[in-house]
């Protein structure tokens, strides 16, 4: 038998390497939602691209702080106002999954959409929720590699939001890390596709930001849904390829190995 395997033939649920997921609804994902003509409700039309698959070494907290398999949506039970779809959670993790080193992959999911900078301040409950969730992960011994993020589609509206967006962005860089004991915690921005009258310039601060162990990602001209607003799944998939090619070239150091939790 596996000396990682128990006497069931079961992979513990135990993440050696860990990934926080945060932001607003196209972190969470919004990939494959549609609206039912005759139900007037949005569903998920239920499709996983094969980058997206369900693998033994990749977990995912769910809202009970239990690891479990990983699957889509991954935000399911954390993003409970909408309807969730595909992120790119699942195509960044099958993306690194062989690159760490061997051991399992966890993610924490803690997108919530339709969420401003503001409310993600230290003190309020997005905030604490995510820390608390990224504290949880951590008691099963394994390490946080990066934070995930997504988000600021909500500070387009206005001019004010968006001039004090890249103070704000970095307070919560140095909160997390502050808070969490991680002064070097990787922090990897999507920088957004979409957005109101303000969008260019929340994205001159994303791009702009240049504090260590942070790099941006840059989703314009990825596809977006009939909303404007919203990545299609597979703009999602390549988004969390981006992403795993972001995190592979700055912050990975371990040697290449395919391995079971």
């Amino acid at each position: 038998m596996d000396k990682e395997t128990n006497i069931h033939g079961q992979f513990p649920q135990t993440p050696k390497h860990i990934f926080i997921l945060s932001g607003q609804s196209n972190m969470a994902g919004r990939g494959g939602k549609f609206k039912h003509p005759h139900l007037n409700d949005s569903q998920w039309d239920g499709v996983v691209p094969p980058e997206c698959q369900p693998h033994p070494s990749i977990l995912r907290l769910s809202a009970t702080l239990n690891w479990e398999p990983a699957r889509e949506p991954l935000h399911h039970d954390i993003d409970t106002r909408k309807v969730c779809g595909v992120g790119p959670g699942m195509s960044f993790a099958n993306a690194v999954r062989d690159h760490l080193g061997g051991g399992c992959l966890g993610l924490v999911p803690c997108a919530v959409g339709g969420t401003a900078i503001k409310e993600w301040d230290r003190g309020q409950q997005l905030y604490e929720n995510m820390l608390e969730r990224s504290k949880e992960s951590l008691k099963t011994k394994g390490e946080i590699k990066a934070l995930l993020w997504y988000q600021g589609e909500s500070d387009t509206s206005s001019h004010h939001d968006a001039e004090a967006y890249k103070g704000n962005m970095e307070r919560l860089i140095h909160n997390v890390r502050e808070d969490l004991g991680l002064p070097s915690l990787p922090i990897i921005q999507v920088a957004i596709a979409s957005g109101g009258e303000y969008m260019e310039k929340v994205r001159e601060a994303q791009l702009g930001i240049d504090l260590p162990n942070v790099t941006c990602v840059d989703a314009k001209g990825l596809p977006l849904k009939e909303d404007n607003l919203h990545l299609t799944t597979e703009a999602e998939v390549s988004l969390g390829r981006m992403l795993a090619d972001a995190f592979l070239t700055k912050f990975n150091a371990a040697p290449s190995q395919s391995s079971p939790c």
